[in-house]
C-alpha cells in the first residue's frame, strides 16, 4: 500500500514538472502586448507575420495548461 502511494506520488510530481516547464515555454513564446524587452531593443514589436489574432490559440492553452497545473498542484496537497 505503501509502495502504490509512493508510485503515485513519484508519478504526479513528474507531470506536475513536465506540465510547469511547458507552462513556462508557453509563457516565454507569447508575444508581448506592450513590446517588452524586444521592443526595447530595437526588434519589430508589434509586427506579426501571421495577423493581429495570431497570439490567441496560445493564450487559450496557456490559461487551459495553467488551469490544470492548479488541479495538479490541489490534488498534490491533499494526497500529502
Amino acid at each position: 500500500m505503501l509502495l502504490a502511494a509512493s508510485l503515485w506520488a513519484g508519478l504526479l510530481n513528474l507531470l506536475i514538472l513536465l506540465v510547469s516547464l511547458f507552462l513556462i515555454l508557453l509563457v516565454l513564446i507569447q508575444r508581448g502586448r506592450g513590446g517588452g524587452l524586444i521592443g526595447a531593443l530595437g526588434g519589430a514589436g508589434g509586427y506579426s507575420p501571421f495577423g493581429s489574432r495570431a497570439g490567441e490559440p496560445i493564450t487559450r492553452l496557456t490559461i487551459i495548461v495553467a488551469l490544470v497545473w492548479i488541479v495538479l498542484i490541489i490534488v498534490q496537497i491533499k494526497l500529502l
